[in-house]
Parts: C-alpha cells; sequence; structure tokens
C-alpha cells in the first residue's frame, strides 16, 4: 500500500561544497554523485564550446 508521502513532490536534491555527510544514506549520496557527475559534463561541454570558438576568432583574425 502506497504512502501519504508518495504523493507529496520530492525536495530538489542539492548540494554544498563541503558539508556534513555523515546524515546521508548510500541513496542520496548516490544521487548527489549522480547530480555532480552531470553537472561536471555540463561544464567539460562549456569549456569545449568556448575553446572551439575562440579558436575559431582566433583562426579568422590570423588570416
Amino acid at each position: 500500500m502506497a504512502t501519504e508521502d508518495d504523493d507529496r513532490p520530492r525536495k530538489k536534491i542539492t548540494h554544498e561544497m563541503g558539508q556534513d555527510l555523515s546524515l546521508l544514506s548510500v541513496e542520496e549520496l548516490n544521487e548527489r554523485i549522480a547530480l555532480l557527475t552531470a553537472e561536471v559534463e555540463r561544464l567539460q561541454g562549456a569549456v569545449t564550446k568556448k575553446r572551439a570558438s575562440k579558436e575559431a576568432a582566433n583562426s579568422f583574425f590570423k588570416s
């Protein structure tokens, strides 16, 4: 039987760098790892785009 908690929206997972992890469950830690991994991938994508843009501009102005 489902509990009443199942109908409530889940609290958005957030992470603060350096926060105390001792009160988090293994599931919560894994959720944080997934969240942070996705953020690292997003940041790496932004770096790649910025490098490509910079290289294109440098190539254009060297001609």
